[in-house]
């Protein structure tokens, strides 16, 4: 019986979760069913799409399935007729289960329970300022006095809600405080603050909950999109090393094999030379075997004719000897010797030219896959966002145009008649300068101007000083957006891209360096984007300014917005 009697109980526990109400937490009032088969007290509902109505798209509170237009509530009958038997009963927001149950120590014990285990309350009386479980909760449901109380759930200790300083309970909200107090606190303490009833207060703070949820599930959205990205974007890396790691193996194999096909060629070529050249010398030695031979031979003819004592023998044999003595012309070399240790030093030369290539190439190289970073943070939007990125910046006073001073700090320039002394670094072609500092993590700056064409660009240090390829975009170790007063124009390496977007006297420069991107904007609310680079950065890159002015103009300047402390 006693098994039967707790399931019993049991099931009652179930029903009375299922036919509570998600928004007030209470047993369903008047309960209506909208159409995604949630159901709701028609009183919370209406109130949670009245606070809707503006957007014209209404939505349930638990799946936020959206409706529209707004739909017209029915009362469910039959989940009323249930709700009414379960408050009849005495079974709101308690049960049989829940009343035999002794309270832990995370529940609220029974007020009125005698013994050392009290049961665990399920209601509190705020007017009682008592705590009952089921079985001393029955006469609130059945005194005619008792039913007029203020019934709520206890999930805290009635302690809790109670004023420290004068043991009431807490039944106003201080606004200015913000902070509950008691009736009597605000004739002390609280007198001149602005003090607001429950009711209004707990509308209020609903409304504050709604936009927090709102809020907190437009998050969790946002980082549901940014986890699926991240996810995406972490096979997108695994797959596109993998492919990286195929490719370098290809390409090295390549030279590796190239390496080793010359190698074999040179030393084929030079096995095939040495046969060439053998057969050559082994010729030659024997011509000269032969010649050596016939003059030994001749030597002693000459000997016997000299000891002749016939002078007619002597003149006739001495001409005959010597008309057939001319000595045959052999393909004997007239320099020295060449030999193949020319060939070992046109091979070391190599190697010292392809070693020259690595240690030029290989930085590059090691650079790149170091931008390879899966924490960057995301680009920033809003210009609060921007200007949370900016950095000091000033301008170089040894790498200006000898006739723009600096001032302000060196933060500004303007045309001068006077010139600046001759130094090693200046821009000598073109009315430019650097900032002292180079740049290799994310900066944002902003450029004021007034001329006739501003240049507002990054370069590599070690761009050239003297050239006519010193301008800014004329070479490969400069970036530059050209801003007109009609227009703007993006070059690099003397390429021009032209640019369309809003003229504007203020120019936004974000430079983030280990993502590659470099991004012109025209400054307002919100920022638009002008023109972006996207480049593997090899060096730190230093801020620049360029003007192009007549001696005339008046009010030439371009400066550095001061966005730092």
């Amino acid at each position: 019986m006693a098994d039967k009697q707790q399931q019993r109980q049991h099931g009652v526990e179930l029903e009375q979760e299922e036919f509570s109400c998600s928004v007030c937490l209470d047993l369903l009032k008047e309960p209506v069913t909208i159409n995604c088969g949630h159901s709701y007290c028609r009183g919370c509902i209406e109130s949670c799409w009245d606070r809707e109505k503006k957007k014209g798209v209404y939505s349930c509170p638990q799946c936020r399935v959206a409706f529209a237009p707004r739909p017209l509530l029915k009362r469910n009958n039959m989940l009323a007729e249930v709700v009414e038997k379960l408050r009849m009963t005495g079974t709101q927001q308690a049960s049989p289960s829940a009343a035999l149950a002794c309270a832990g120590p995370a529940d609220v014990a029974c007020d009125f329970c005698c013994g050392t285990k009290p049961k665990k309350a399920t209601m509190s009386c705020l007017t009682c300022l008592a705590s009952y479980c089921p079985d001393h909760l029955k006469p609130h449901y059945s005194v005619a006095v008792l039913k007029m109380h203020q019934l709520v759930t206890a999930r805290v200790s009635l302690q809790e809600k109670m004023c420290t300083k004068h043991n009431k309970l807490m039944e106003v909200y201080c606004q200015t405080d913000k902070q509950l107090v008691c009736s009597l606190c605000t004739i002390e303490e609280h007198q001149d603050h602005k003090v607001v009833s429950l009711s209004v207060q707990k509308v209020k703070t609903e409304n504050l909950l709604i936009l927090s949820q709102k809020k907190v599930r437009e998050r969790s959205q946002q980082r549901e999109k940014e986890l699926k990205e991240v996810i995406q974007a972490e096979k997108n890396l695994k797959s596109c090393a993998q492919t990286a790691l195929r490719d370098c193996d290809r390409i090295f194999a390549a030279l590796v094999s190239s390496m080793q096909r010359r190698r074999t060629e040179v030393k084929q070529l030079i096995e095939a030379q040495e046969k060439t050249a053998a057969v050559q010398a082994e010729a030659i030695r024997l011509m000269l075997e032969k010649e050596i031979t016939k003059l030994k031979r001749r030597d002693r003819e000459l000997e016997q004719l000299a000891r002749a004592d016939d002078h007619i023998h002597l003149i006739q044999g001495f001409q005959s000897l010597t008309t057939s003595c001319d000595p045959p012309v052999l393909p004997l070399a007239t320099g020295p010797l060449r030999s193949f240790s020319d060939v070992t030093d046109c091979v070391s030369e190599l190697r010292d030219e392809l070693e020259i290539a690595l240690g030029e190439t290989w930085p590059r190289i090691s650079a790149t896959v170091s931008y390879v970073d899966f924490s960057l943070p995301p680009a920033p939007n809003t210009r609060e966002e921007f200007l949370s990125c900016c950095c000091p910046l000033t301008l170089d006073v040894t790498s200006n145009y000898p006739y723009l001073h600096l001032i302000d700090s060196k933060r500004r320039m303007k045309p001068s008649p006077s010139p600046y002394s001759a130094q090693p670094d200046r821009f000598t072609k073109f009315a430019q300068v650097l900032c002292r500092e180079g740049l290799s993590e994310r900066c944002y700056w902003e450029v004021e101007w007034y001329a006739r064409t501003l240049s507002a660009a990054v370069a590599y240090k070690d761009i050239n000083r003297t050239s006519d390829e010193s301008q800014f975009g004329n070479n490969d170790k400069s970036w530059s957006l050209e801003c007109k007063a009609d227009g703007y124009s993006f070059r690099h390496n003397s390429v021009e891209t032209a640019v369309s977007g809003p003229p504007s006297y203020k120019i936004g420069v974000y430079l983030d360096y280990k993502a590659g991107t470099l991004c012109f904007y025209h400054v307002s609310d919100p920022m638009v984007l002008l023109h972006r680079v996207q480049i593997t950065f090899t060096q730190p890159l230093y801020p620049g300014l360029g003007l192009n002015y007549e001696w005339y103009d008046v009010g030439v300047f371009a400066q550095l917005v001061k966005l730092w402390e």
